[in-house]
Order: structure tokens, then C-alpha cells, then sequence
């Protein structure tokens, strides 16, 4: 009884920035403790040329503690989360009281309560709905997430439920921390949220027809979890008095190539399928030696990431949202036929991998090319292009 996806949606903050901006501002507030010319080679070599951020970029000289930037984090991370749940909801042709369950998934930033119960309060999901966060998955928790939330209504197939994931990876960024870790990812990660509406097979939303307003537009066929022992360093967060520091090993590329293409091959076999047999990708962007090292161990040209390459190029690696921001991408600008199959993958801290098999059921409704994001002033939602104010 496979889950129904009936939308996704992609959600940015207001404050849009050209990488060179960026890199100009993170100089200026790592100050002398950074080698500026180190610091810009890392940035050029990103694949990033734009990013949004959760806070006007001369506002993070002023955070001098990790209670303030945590602060910031929980503001800005309600706001985009609830829009981002809201929207994805009505594309779904929902109300949020229609919600059963919500899975909630963030790494940059600590809520308690946690951040779904305060999004269910802004968008008015109901007392009752069920609450499901996931900490720590850090950039494998937008396929995770997808995964549970299956798991969840397969088991419960008449529910609907939400994903919704929420990035400030800029709120992290360490001042004085001259690690090559600390300068990559100050010129690797952005900020932003997404949400996934999906429902079980005996819901009402599964059996509407292609005209309707929310057809579903794939299903969730399985899922499969990988964790790689003796890896917990390779990725993640130190946790101290300054906040998250970043743990980020120079070998994740070597794991992609050596571990990957097996893994999606023996589960692939698991269905009596082949790599032959995909149509499409939904790919986490986890920089450029990241998706080249991915090119390689599924055996894909560079045309087969297009969308993932796209994304990073445009937004920058969002952690937990940027795999849901190139599935919402996906269904908008390469719809793939019924019945074409295809994998949603993500890479994480752990070192862990999480595999998704779908099958699209029809094209997206509102399919919009995404090429020209608008400039900061307005949030912008990444399915579809348009600014919201």
C-alpha cells in the first residue's frame, strides 16, 4: 500500500546574496583569524552563486553568543517553516486541520518544545495531530523524514501527513574558527525550509483523478537506511559554548564512491530492479566533489543531477531541505512520466545514507521553470518560482 505525495514545496528567507557578498561579509566578521585568500578559493569553488540567509548579513557581527543566534534560529525557523507547511498544504488541496501527522526534521538550531508544536500552533493543525521530530540527521533527514513519514502511513493508510524541514545552516557559522570545516561550510550552506504533503492509500486525496486540483504526482514505493560503522566523525556538529560547530571530514567523496552505488544496487535488487530501470533522480547537493563523487558511483553524467546541480548552484546546500527543494524542483521543471521510476537519496551525519524509491503518477499541476529566483525583499517558494510576501 504505497504513500501518495501530493506536493512539495520549497520555501527561502527574504535576504538574498551573490557568494562574493557573502564571502566579503564572513571575512569581515571572521576578522584576522581567517586566511582571506584561502577563505575565497573555498567560496569560488562551492558551486554556489547565490544564497539566502535567515538574517541581513550585517546583522551577524552583532550575535555574540550561541543563546542569541539560537534565538534567531527559533524566530525565523517558525516563520519559514509554517509558510512552508501552509503552502504545501494547499497545493495538496488540504487544510492544515486536515493534518494527522506531522515529522518535523532540523539540525541548525535547539527548540524545546521542538519545532513542530510551535509551527502546528501558527498554521492551526489540530490538538490532536501527531508529532514526530527528528534531531540530528542533519542532511539526510529530508529523505529520512519522507521515509518515516511513509512508514507511518502505510501503517495508517486513511491519514494525511506532513514533512516539513528547517535550515539556518548560516547561524552556525564559527567566529574565529579558521578550520578548513568552518570556511567551507561558511561558503557551502544557505538557509531555507520545505514540506511534503503525502497520504496513505486509502485516503480520499490518493484516488483523485488528473484533473483534480491536487493529484497525487508520486508514490513511495520503499525506503532503505544505511549507516556505515566507524564513521561518526566524518559529519556533524561539536556541540559548545559558541554553538554548532561543524564537523566536516575531506573524506566524505571517497565514502560516496566507495559505498553508494552498491547500496542502491543491492536495494534495487531487492525489487528485481536495476539502476537501467530509474528514470530520474532526487538528489541531495552536497558541493561539487559530493556530486561528482555521486556521478561515479551510480555511474550518471552530469545531465542525469542536472536539478541537484541547479539547486546548488542557486541556493546552496540546505541540509535537511535541499533534497525536498529538488524533488519540489523536479515535479515543477522535469515532471517525469507515469510510471517512470526514480530514487531520492541523501547522504548525512553517522555516516549514513537514506534510499527512496518512487513512481511518478502524473506531472505537476503548476509546473513553473524556477531559472531566474528573485531577488531578496520576498520569500520565494522554490516549486514554483514566485515571490510571497
Amino acid at each position: 500500500m504505497p504513500t501518495h505525495v501530493l506536493s512539495a514545496r520549497g520555501v527561502l528567507p527574504s535576504h538574498r546574496y551573490t557568494q562574493a557578498q557573502i564571502t566579503a561579509q564572513v571575512l569581515s566578521t571572521f576578522g584576522a583569524s581567517v586566511d582571506a585568500r584561502f577563505t575565497r578559493r573555498l567560496h569560488e569553488n562551492a558551486g554556489v552563486s547565490t544564497r539566502h540567509t535567515a538574517l541581513a548579513l550585517d546583522r551577524y557581527g552583532e550575535l555574540t553568543d550561541f543563546g542569541q543566534a539560537n534565538d534567531e534560529f527559533i524566530a525565523a525557523a517558525v516563520q519559514l517553516g509554517s509558510q512552508a507547511v501552509r503552502e504545501a498544504v494547499a497545493a495538496a488541496g488540504a487544510e492544515p486541520a486536515d493534518v494527522d501527522v506531522i515529522v518535523c526534521a532540523t539540525v541548525t538550531g535547539l527548540a524545546v518544545p521542538s519545532l513542530e508544536a510551535r509551527i502546528a500552533a501558527a498554521v492551526g493543525l489540530r490538538p490532536d495531530v501527531v508529532r514526530v521530530p527528528l534531531v540530528g540527521l542533519g542532511c539526510v533527514a529530508g529523505a529520512a523524514g519522507l521515509a518515516r513519514l511513509d512508514d507511518y502511513l502505510r501503517g495508517r493508510p486513511a491519514r494525511l501527513g506532513v514533512l516539513v524541514t528547517v535550515e539556518l545552516c548560516s547561524l552556525t557559522w564559527q567566529r574565529g574558527d579558521s578550520s578548513a570545516a568552518n570556511l567551507v561550510a561558511s561558503g557551502l550552506f544557505g538557509d531555507g525550509a520545505a514540506a511534503v504533503v503525502a497520504c496513505g492509500e486509502q485516503h480520499p486525496a490518493a484516488g483523485r483523478t488528473r484533473s483534480a486540483p491536487a493529484a497525487p504526482a508520486l508514490e513511495v514505493l520503499d525506503s532503505r537506511s544505511i549507516l556505515y560503522p566507524r564513521s561518526e566523525r566524518t559529519m556533524g556538529f561539536d556541540v559548545g559554548a559558541s554553538g554548532l560547530r561543524i564537523v566536516l571530514d575531506a573524506g566524505v567523496p571517497d565514502l560516496v564512491r566507495a559505498h553508494v552505488g552498491e547500496d542502491v544496487d543491492a536495494f534495487l535488487a531487492g525489487h528485481g530492479l536495476t539502476r537501467s530501470d530509474l528514470g530520474f533522480y532526487v538528489a541531495h547537493p552536497g558541493g561539487p566533489k559530493v556530486l561528482e563523487a555521486l556521478e561515479d558511483a551510480l555511474g550518471v553524467d552530469r545531465e542525469a543531477l542536472a536539478v541537484t546541480w541547479r539547486s546548488l548552484d542557486r541556493i546552496g546546500n540546505l541540509s535537511s531541505a535541499s533534497v525536498l527543494h529538488v524533488l519540489a524542483d523536479t515535479l515543477a521543471q522535469r515532471p517525469p512520466p507515469a510510471g517512470r521510476l526514480g530514487l531520492l537519496l541523501a547522504m548525512g551525519p553517522g555516516f549514513c545514507s537514506e534510499l527512496v524509491l518512487l513512481r511518478a503518477l502524473a506531472p505537476s499541476v503548476d509546473s513553473v521553470d524556477t531559472a531566474d529566483t528573485p531577488d531578496s525583499g520576498h520569500t520565494v517558494d522554490s516549486a514554483t518560482g514566485r515571490e510571497t510576501r
